[in-house]
């Protein structure tokens, strides 16, 4: 808990900081791809090395690269448009990323077809390729796009609120599990889980929306102000169990491949994966709900 305790304030302060680069760097966001690049190369870097444990033979480079070219991806239209908030609530602004991927995928599988010698694990390991860059490039790029969602002017705000929401759950989770937990929640996935935590999940995680929305948000731009708090809470519960949904998620996948940590990089934290593993996972839901609901 020490470490929690001290690493903690530390990454907010750091977010904060990365915020406030972006806001400055206006709305190309180049301060945000910078972040979501370097998260981009070490989440791979912990996926393949949890995959290579098992027979897969994950060609890291690659993965890497197309991760990073489906994330890249999102930022064409800012070159092609710097000016304009050309995909305000528009979800075809998803276009270049799914293109992206499309041609990384074609990439990974003529890898495989080079590379085969013999039957036995090609299609397992185009798998994992093939899973380690939707788990990241596309999960990420789902994150990065609502700094856009609801124009640029306002990106801050729905993108704070996913990463606030997000982790004001883990924290709830992770406390009040700690605390009061007894009953396991799934232990044969995650044995730490209770109930009681996931209860603290959506506690946190509606109490961080509330925070942000109704605290935070406005002091960043002043169109927040309007935000309805009754939606902010249906924001903060539907973040708060898919968070909870995508912090099992990976302890699925550090279960299956025998580690208890995706990497160890962060005292008590685990690897980079573990300290995302919520926020990107409810990223879709988030980019969903700020695309139907009146958020600001």
């Amino acid at each position: 808990m020490r470490w929690r305790l001290i690493l903690g304030p530390v990454l907010a302060i750091g977010l904060a900081c990365l915020m406030a680069l972006d806001a400055y760097t206006g709305r190309s966001a180049w301060g945000l791809l910078l972040l979501a690049t370097l998260l981009c190369i070490r989440a791979t870097s912990e996926l393949s090395a949890l995959f290579r444990v098992r027979a897969f033979e994950i060609q890291s480079w690659l993965v890497q690269l197309g991760s990073l070219i489906v994330l890249c991806s999102n930022w064409v239209e800012r070159l092609a448009s710097p000016a304009a908030d050309v995909h305000i609530r528009q979800p075809a602004a998803l276009g270049p990323c799914m293109l992206a991927f499309a041609l990384v995928f074609l990439v990974l599988l003529w890898s495989q077809a080079v590379r085969f010698r013999r039957p036995g694990n090609s299609m397992e390991s185009l798998g994992g390729e093939i899973f380690i860059v939707s788990y990241v490039g596309i999960l990420l790029s789902m994150t990065v796009q609502l700094r856009w969602v609801a124009g640029s002017h306002i990106g801050l705000v729905a993108l704070g609120s996913l990463v606030v929401t997000a982790k004001c759950g883990d924290i709830g989770a992770y406390f009040l599990g700690k605390f009061f937990g007894r009953r396991k929640l799934i232990e044969r996935l995650s044995p730490g889980k209770t109930w009681m935590g996931a209860c603290g999940a959506v506690v946190g995680a509606v109490l961080g929306a509330l925070l942000w929305f109704g605290a935070i948000a406005p002091l960043i731009h002043s169109a927040a102000k309007s935000a309805n708090l009754v939606w902010a809470a249906v924001f903060g519960i539907a973040i708060g169990i898919v968070g909870l949904l995508g912090d099992l998620c990976e302890s699925l996948i550090k279960r299956d491949t025998g580690k208890k940590d995706s990497a160890a990089l962060l005292p008590e934290f685990g690897g980079v994966l573990d300290l995302i593993d919520s926020v990107i996972y409810a990223a879709p839901v988030a980019y969903l709900l700020w695309l139907i609901l009146p958020l600001y």
